[in-house]
């Protein structure tokens, strides 16, 4: 859930009430829209190599983007070329266009031009998925497997694998869309091949996913890079003892100061929305006041970032055999809608 996510998500209290017949309908209609998909009514659109969908039921930040990083370097690994496709949300491109890892978020949103960054493989974006997977390949035909980000419901995009990257404290009170912030009800869980639980799981999602593999991940990040000279690096402990200006515009922005608070930092929070378009004004703080914000927010200031600015990134750590898993299905498993 990000920072301007409603109260009421929180819980099944009376606003959330009044709302569950919308969500039975927003329900109704995914489902329909599904099993229209589903029976071949509508058509699903099938590409010449096989698509990994990287996705989640709820609204907010779960951790997708670290997970398509490590899934691009697990399968360069394995001996595949990877290629990425993305909406390119909070960008402007109209159509479908390649993203240059220079690229400006923008023009082609704040995740795809990291994930170009971080990965240095083919990106697309595209309200269209497929097309956006078309002109990719059209560019870059040694690519052997497409990994969609954010793609779970967007049936028209034929997928062999489906990983779904589950936090649990997005789930809020687990009801649909407007009553609260799936965007397909937990059941959905039950249909794809494998999940990433980011943080906790509690017994009674345990026993829902129980017929399911599911893989513990965690974000790992010790060191800082600066913002106007990425070259230059710096230990996170070397700023304890100052107070530090956190600046998150992602998901969940409180499990990133949560995550620098551990580290021994004395955080001074700042929230702002996922995907926000950020001003040289929002970073306008004392002087001798240092600040860290997280990569995604990184690539969108670092023209106007002032000198003691930081980027802290940090890397998925997931468990053993997810990415064998993956592989595995990838040489041996069916495609399937």
């Amino acid at each position: 859930m990000g920072s301007r996510a409603p109260a009421f998500w929180q819980d099944r209290g009376p606003v959330a009430i009044l709302l569950v017949p919308l969500a039975l309908l927003f329900g109704a209609l995914a489902s329909l829209r599904r099993g229209l998909y589903r029976v071949g009514w509508l058509r699903v659109e099938r590409l010449p190599v096989p698509v990994v969908v990287v996705g989640n039921i709820a609204v907010g930040g779960s951790g997708k983007t670290p997970v398509v990083a490590w899934l691009v370097e697990r399968l360069r690994a394995a001996g595949r070329r990877p290629g990425i496709i993305s909406r390119g949300y909070g960008g402007s491109v109209d159509g479908v266009a390649l993203v240059p890892a220079e690229g400006s978020p923008d023009i082609f949103g704040d995740e795809p031009v990291l994930l170009a960054r971080l990965t240095g493989c083919p990106v697309a974006v595209g309200r269209d998925r497929p097309a956006a997977a078309r002109e990719l390949l059209r560019h870059h035909p040694a690519c052997d497997v497409l990994i969609a980000d954010d793609g779970m419901q967007h049936y028209r995009l034929g997928r062999s694998i489906e990983v779904a990257v589950v936090d649990e404290s997005i789930l809020g009170n687990r009801w649909l869309l407007p009553a609260g912030p799936l965007r397909e009800p937990l059941s959905r869980l039950g249909t794809v091949d494998l999940v990433i639980a980011h943080g906790t799981v509690s017994a009674s999602l345990q026993t829902r996913l129980s017929e399911l593999p599911v893989f513990p991940m965690r974000l790992d990040g010790g060191r800082l890079r600066a913002l106007r000279d990425p070259a230059v690096e710096r230990d996170v402990a070397d700023l304890r003892g100052t107070p530090v200006h956190a600046v998150a515009g992602i998901g969940r922005p409180q499990r990133f100061f949560d995550h620098l608070a551990a580290l021994g930092l004395d955080v001074i929070p700042h929230a702002f929305p996922d995907h926000h378009r950020f001003t040289a004004s929002d970073l306008a703080f004392p002087a001798g006041e240092p600040i860290v914000m997280t990569s995604k927010d990184a690539v969108k200031c670092a023209a106007f970032a002032p000198d003691d600015c930081w980027e802290f990134p940090v890397t998925a750590q997931i468990g053993s055999g997810a990415a064998e898993r993956i592989v595995e299905k990838l040489e041996n498993g069916p495609q399937a809608a």
